[in-house]
């Protein structure tokens, strides 16, 4: 994940604000938003009504999504 700030030891989970830092705000809290209602977002966890991004998950969904050619990317 080169370019993306590094993760704050022990730290275990990102904010919907904290999450646009990491992304160089090229991502807005209201696409997360909308990326969670459509089902393609980051695996989230809702508490007490304030919604987290557990890093391991995270770490999980980017890994999946990095491709090596323009051929890979899904449709």
């Amino acid at each position: 994940m080169d370019g993306l700030p590094a993760i704050p030891n022990g730290k275990r989970f990102f904010t919907p604000e904290e999450l646009v830092e990491r992304y160089n705000k090229k991502i807005t809290v209201r696409t997360l938003a909308n990326w969670r209602s459509a089902g393609v977002s980051p695996p989230y966890t809702k508490v007490g009504g304030r919604i987290v991004y557990p890093i391991e998950d995270l770490l999980r969904w980017e890994a999946s999504r990095t491709v090596t050619s323009t051929s890979q990317y899904r449709r």
